[in-house]
């Protein structure tokens, strides 16, 4: 089981900010296309993944970040200073 986190317009889209999932991904882009086969509205908010960042466990990381062992997995827009 695996957490999984959404923040900011990637939680509007989805209509939650957290769910638990038992998945088989080996990295994050396996577990992206997993959600994204479920429901529209993962598919429109992961449609653009370069619009995305992602965490697992908290460091920031990649789409091709493995996943075994990971607890967490986290999705949010990239961050703008101000």
């Amino acid at each position: 089981m695996i957490d999984v986190l959404y923040f900011a317009w990637v939680r509007e889209r989805i209509g939650m900010p957290k769910e638990r999932l038992d998945t088989g991904a080996a990295t994050v882009a396996a577990l992206v296309d997993e959600l994204r086969a479920r429901e529209e509205r993962y598919a429109m908010a992961f449609s653009d993944l370069s619009a995305l960042r992602v965490a697992v466990d908290q460091e920031l990381t990649d789409f091709d970040a493995p996943l075994a062992g990971a607890r967490e997995v986290a999705f949010f827009p990239p961050m703008t200073g101000g």
